[in-house]
């Protein structure tokens, strides 16, 4: 990805400007259902064998374009007011799919999509056009699945050829860029005529917990997986029960907000917080108390406790990719340098996250460098100006971070956020106030 390190001065108009904290937090923010558990939820809720309702799911782009690309599907996801009531039917074509920026809709959908009795086009914004999409599209293949390029190979577009039944059997992916791959096949493996036996080939596995959530999900919902060997999935065919469920809160979603009081002292609350998880911002505490918190869980009620310092610190967060912007931003204000590993893989998310990062923290004066596998920060004084965020959530509410202890910055396209969390201007000021 090509980055431009020129001020970004054109932006200011239409930027928010993120305001600066005046004193120490006290504040608790409730944080809406998680985006990774909304999204699976879905899918097995399209594929089951009888109509589910889903408690405080998430209501946001990526989980409005999942429903939607399952009711273009067949299925009926109706509102039923904070919740969603989804009433399976037969897959049916032709259909096109919108995808937008979401990795879980053009990674999960097309294997449900070659259940479907006709064709299925997928497509999405220009910056989807450029995420990875080969190791999906070749196992389908390799299952017996025609799909058919329309543009670059590998990338959107591209139309899955449904043909209302899928062979299964045993199929190898490398899904060295994204768990998303394998999750995306574990879904609707049990649909599959001979089931599925997944195999991962690559040199890396990022993001093992969003494996483990799927699986877990799938298990909870009567389906028989062995994941017994590292790095293969054997999924029985076999029905998926239909299922009454309530989605926790998004973890990463939470974490620049308790990040903050790390940056400007204080305390921050989010309730909800689950005793165990599989979502991987349940490794937030731990990070935060390396980086200098002190943390507490009281029954449901996660209590992020900060003196407005940070310690910088060597963490591998190859398990927990998606948290990497917001403790990037954080670092950034710490009191040494910090070394982030085993995030090789966030170079294909909705932006190349590596290279995204060290620009903005370069360009408010901060210092910043990609390695093989991640990032150097080394603090430096920050200035305000304008950070950009690539059409990327996670850059918008590190842009947030920065100013809260960066007078002057502003971020540009704060409402990327709804991709994931769609009043975040309001709960930030909100925790603010």
């Amino acid at each position: 990805m090509t980055i431009d390190l020129a001020p970004a001065a054109d932006l200011v108009d239409d930027a928010w400007e993120a305001p600066t904290a005046r004193g120490p937090l006290d504040a608790t923010v409730e944080v809406p259902g998680s985006k990774s558990l909304t999204n699976r939820y879905l899918v097995l809720a399209a594929l089951a064998d009888s109509p589910g309702r889903l408690r405080g799911a998430l209501r946001s782009r990526d989980t409005l374009l999942m429903a939607q690309a399952l009711r273009g599907l067949g299925v009926r996801v109706d509102d039923d007011g904070q919740d969603w009531v989804v009433d399976p039917a037969r897959l049916r074509g032709p259909a096109e799919i919108d995808c937008g920026l979401a990795g879980t809709v053009m990674r999960f959908v097309p294997p449900v999509a070659a259940l479907a009795d006709g064709p299925v086009r997928f497509d999405g914004d220009e910056g989807a056009r450029v995420r990875p999409m080969a190791p999906v599209l070749d196992a389908l293949r390799a299952l017996g699945v025609r799909v058919d390029d329309h543009a670059t190979p590998g990338f959107l577009p591209f139309t899955v050829e449904g043909a209302g039944s899928v062979r299964g059997g045993e199929v190898e992916v490398d899904a060295s860029g994204s768990s998303q791959f394998v999750s995306g096949l574990l879904l609707a493996g049990c649909r599959f005529e001979r089931g599925l036996t997944l195999r991962h080939t690559g040199p890396t596995l990022p993001s093992l917990p969003h494996i483990e959530m799927t699986v877990a999900l799938l298990r909870a919902a009567g389906v028989a997986v062995d994941d017994s060997t590292p790095a293969v999935w054997r999924v029985e065919p076999g029905a998926i029960a239909g299922r009454d469920v309530r989605v926790e809160p998004d973890l990463s979603n939470a974490a620049p907000f308790l990040c903050a009081a790390l940056v400007v002292g204080g305390t921050v609350r989010v309730p909800g917080w689950p005793a165990s998880t599989t979502q991987p911002g349940g490794l937030l505490p731990g990070i935060l108390e390396q980086m200098g918190a002190t943390t507490s869980l009281d029954g449901d009620v996660l209590t992020v406790h900060g003196a407005g310092a940070v310690r910088g610190v060597d963490l591998d967060l190859h398990a927990a990719g998606e948290i990497a912007p917001t403790i990037a931003a954080l670092a950034a204000l710490a009191d040494s340098p910090t070394r982030l590993r085993g995030i090789a893989h966030l170079r294909g998310h909705e932006t190349d996250r590596l290279a995204a990062l060290s620009a903005e923290i370069t360009r408010l004066g901060g210092q910043a460098e990609e390695t093989a596998d991640g990032l150097v920060i080394t603090p430096r004084p920050l200035h305000g100006g304008t950070v950009r965020t690539y059409a990327d959530h996670r850059m918008a509410t590190a842009g947030a971070l920065l100013g809260l202890a960066t007078p002057g910055v502003r971020v540009q396209d704060v409402a990327t956020t709804a991709k994931t969390l769609p009043d975040f201007v309001g709960m930030w000021e909100g925790m603010l106030a």
